[in-house]
């Protein structure tokens, strides 16, 4: 039997306001979720790049300059012939052009995690689990509980 306090089965990161959990979320062009990818709270956003969509079929991801990277993320969609709408970084040496309008759709992504920070489980850190598959099982039903609504 594993051990539960095994640090490959927990996403809490110690960070400035304390240990917390970053949960990284794939959504269709509605703002549906279609899956979601914990990580510790100090941990990189690329960390979350990882997982991206690549076997499914998009035409478009959109996300924030955190995940501008050539090579995890950028390289990676041009391969899967996704269109990446990704704003570039300041410190990005060339600068990369992105579409705009498409990019201010984006405000779907946020206003699905608006939602479900309306579920005290999810929104404190105090009722953050220490097993990320406790915490995931909750952002799993607030999701749904926002889907069915």
């Amino acid at each position: 039997m594993q051990e539960l306090t095994k640090k490959g089965e927990q996403a809490i990161g110690r960070s400035k306001g304390g240990l917390s959990t970053k949960i990284h979320a794939r959504t269709d062009a509605l703002g549906n979720p279609t899956g979601f990818y914990l990580t510790g709270g100090q941990a990189s956003d690329l960390v979350g790049a990882d997982h991206l969509p690549v076997d499914l079929e998009v035409e478009a991801l959109l996300a924030d300059k955190a995940y501008d990277a050539d090579e995890r993320v950028l390289d990676v969609l041009e391969a899967c012939g996704a269109i990446a709408v990704i704003p570039p970084k300041r410190n990005r040496l060339v600068q990369r052009a992105y579409d705009k309008e498409l990019y201010k759709a984006r405000h779907l992504i946020e206003n699905f995690f608006s939602k479900i920070k309306h579920f005290r489980a999810i929104a404190t850190p105090q009722c953050q689990d220490k097993l990320s598959r406790n915490f995931l099982a909750g952002v799993h039903l607030a999701s749904a509980c926002v889907l069915l609504n």
